[in-house]
């Protein structure tokens, strides 16, 4: 199956950070849509439903913290914050509010980018769950866990959900 190019929202108001992080990330792959104020990134959002979206919290207009909630009630899609405020309540907050993940400025590249495969690997509608591609087989007792069904020596065992 052919995966298709990931999208990455990147919201920041400082150039030199949106230059770097974006050559980053399209130098792995990733198609980058960036937004430099809240209320540029609510617009691009809704416009490109990107896969992921990188989120400073200091912005004009609307604050990050807003872009993250407003963004939250309408999308389950990936929200890491990039941000400078360092302060433990902070991060608890950003994380409370609907980030999945929150990295302080100044940052390693090479983190971000590990961060970002990670999270895309996660949340990728790709991906399968463990489950659905699990099946356990011993020679004697053959479990398939997509299907729920148990067989004993090549026969089916009738179980009830809770037994299964």
């Amino acid at each position: 199956m052919m995966q298709s190019i990931k999208k990455i929202l990147l919201v920041d108001d400082e150039p030199k950070l949106v230059e770097v992080v974006t050559a980053y990330l399209e130098n792995n792959g990733y198609k980058v849509f960036t937004a430099s104020d809240g209320q540029a990134a609510l617009d691009k959002f809704r416009a490109v439903n990107p896969d992921l979206v990188l989120l400073d919290l200091m912005l004009p207009i609307i604050s990050g913290e807003e872009v993250c909630q407003r963004i939250r009630r309408e999308s389950r899609v990936p929200i890491m914050m990039l941000t400078a405020k360092v302060q433990e309540d902070d991060k608890i907050n950003g994380l409370n509010i609907g980030a999945d993940d929150y990295i302080t400025k100044p940052f390693s590249p090479r983190e971000l980018m590990a961060r970002v495969n990670s999270m895309l690997r996660r949340c990728s509608s790709d991906a399968a769950s463990l489950c659905s591609v699990m099946q356990w087989n011993d020679g004697d007792l053959e479990v398939n866990f997509e299907a729920y069904t148990l067989k004993k020596e090549g026969k089916v065992v009738s179980l009830t959900p809770n037994e299964f």
